[in-house]
């Protein structure tokens, strides 16, 4: 089937171009057979590798040449990513010269999803992983079945197919829905462009301090979601949740619950972790519905398989078919990742970026390293983890380490001082109850303060939602200093 009735190819730039979902609409524009080229402040991996691979050249930093090559030659159209604001060079270009904009969302909404039936997985949490093990389980089910072959956009390498897009001639196109904001000129949260067929909700709490108010202002974009949602639709939710559980009790469609508790239509029962791998029980109306186990840890994981579980088994996919893909799944980029292990000492990498994420990410840590001394490294990166709204939580979080080291705050000038997470507090609290705490300013500053305390056996899990300035190779290169002759690997 055709994605898009305008089969017209243009040169389509996109300012932004490093950004997850920006990075994997490249691809898909690409597969169209559009002549891509994008631009950004920065680029770093994994989508900078992505890209590369893909031969789409990235213009640093932004500038108003890159939307002029030659004189008079502009793009067709411009995607604005949801990073830029007024006063970019780009943007103000784009302005001036009145060269065609849109944002992410509306393009993809535009060209891919409108002839399709698009499956949406949204939430404040696990919507990465989510979307991943759902697109792995229908690409099993393809292998008997081609019509379940499905396209996607993932807000992450999914590590089964080594990217964060496909494109197919199939109806089905799985989704990650961001409720972040579309673009400068476009307020709403991205997932309104994207009219789900159905919906898995995993989490709703207060997450963007940048651009939501506060909690109820995420309910209210979350409920709007939902209210998209066709009669004939499904939306699978958490019950372990009273926020997701406001946010669709007005649904209009079918509404499935998964989790733990003894009301909820696909729970989970008897979980645990053996010999590294997940296992636990699905049951149905009290029947055991499936057996079901995975390679990847924590409670989190286990729930998000569930809900992909809950919604494959709906479109039609067999439960034994769902079996096999959860247990041949490997992880996304960025989650739970092994960067490194030198010495004895293994170094992780986890995109957690708020203090729910982090716990989790820390609990499934404790499981599968129950004897490590596990280190903490934080980069307060993102919009929330910048602010302190959420100290207090970010601080119980943390305590499920041993060791923890923060880093200053990312760009802190760009946060007024009142709003400001002030990482020495956050120390000092730790401290006070007994976690051993640092506040070191920088990526050099932390690997030359960490590297000669770090032991064999210890577990050194760095979390950040950007580039932490390299540290993620700085780390493993000094360790390797440190342990010459020690037997090590590393990603």
């Amino acid at each position: 089937m055709s994605a898009s009735k305008n089969t017209q190819k243009k040169h389509i730039h996109l300012s932004g171009i490093c950004g997850t979902a920006m990075a994997s609409l490249a691809g898909l524009l690409q597969l169209e057979g559009h002549r891509i080229t994008g631009s950004d402040k920065a680029a770093y991996p994994p989508m900078s590798d992505l890209l590369r691979e893909l031969g789409i050249p990235v213009m640093e930093p932004y500038a108003e040449a890159n939307l002029e090559p030659a004189p008079g030659e502009f793009p067709d159209l411009v995607v604005i990513g949801n990073a830029l604001s007024r006063g970019n060079p780009e943007v103000e270009r784009i302005l001036d010269q009145r060269i065609p904009f849109t944002s992410m969302a509306a393009l993809l909404r535009e060209e891919f999803l409108k002839e399709r039936e698009p499956l949406v997985v949204a939430g404040t949490h696990g919507k990465t992983t989510t979307t991943s093990m759902l697109a792995w389980i229908f690409q099993v089910a393809a292998e008997d079945a081609p019509a379940f072959e499905p396209s996607f956009l993932i807000g992450g390498v999914a590590e089964n197919f080594g990217t964060s897009f496909q494109l197919r001639p199939t109806r089905t196109f799985i989704v990650e829905g961001d409720e972040y904001d579309t673009a400068f000129f476009d307020k709403g949260p991205k997932f309104l462009h994207y009219f789900p067929d159905a919906l898995i909700l995993t989490h709703v709490e207060y997450d963007h301090a940048d651009i939501y108010a506060d909690l109820e202002a995420v309910k209210t974009a979350f409920k709007r979601l939902v209210n998209l949602v066709p009669r004939r639709g499904l939306i699978v939710a958490f019950d372990g949740s009273a926020n997701v559980s406001e946010c669709v009790e007005r649904a209009f469609c079918r509404v499935e619950r998964y989790g733990l508790s003894a009301d909820a239509d696909w729970r989970m029962r008897n979980l645990r972790l053996e010999s590294g791998v997940m296992r636990w029980e699905v049951w149905r109306a009290g029947v055991l519905w499936s057996e079901l186990e995975m390679k990847l840890a924590g409670e989190h994981n286990a729930l998000n398989a569930t809900a992909a579980a809950a919604m494959a088994s709906d479109r039609g996919v067999r439960k034994e078919t769902i079996a096999a893909a959860l247990g041949s799944f490997k992880s996304v980029k960025r989650r739970l990742e092994v960067r490194a292990e030198i010495g004895g000492v293994t170094v992780i990498e986890d995109f957690a970026h708020h203090p729910t994420a982090i716990r989790e990410t820390l609990r499934a840590l404790r499981a599968v390293y129950p004897q490590a001394r596990l280190w903490a490294v934080l980069e307060p990166r993102s919009n929330t983890l910048r602010r302190k709204v959420l100290e207090e939580d970010l601080v119980a979080s943390l305590r499920l380490a041993d060791r923890v080291v923060l880093a200053g705050v990312y760009q802190q000038q760009r946060i007024p001082d009142a709003e400001r997470l002030h990482p020495e507090d956050v120390v000092r609290k730790l401290n006070e109850l007994g976690t051993d705490a640092d506040l070191l300013p920088d990526a050099d500053a932390i690997v030359s303060g960490i590297v000669p305390r770090v032991a064999p056996g210890d577990v050194v899990a760095i979390l950040s939602n950007g580039g932490f300035d390299g540290i993620y190779e700085k780390l493993p290169a000094r360790l390797k200093e440190r342990f010459p002759a020690a037997d090590s690997s590393a990603t």
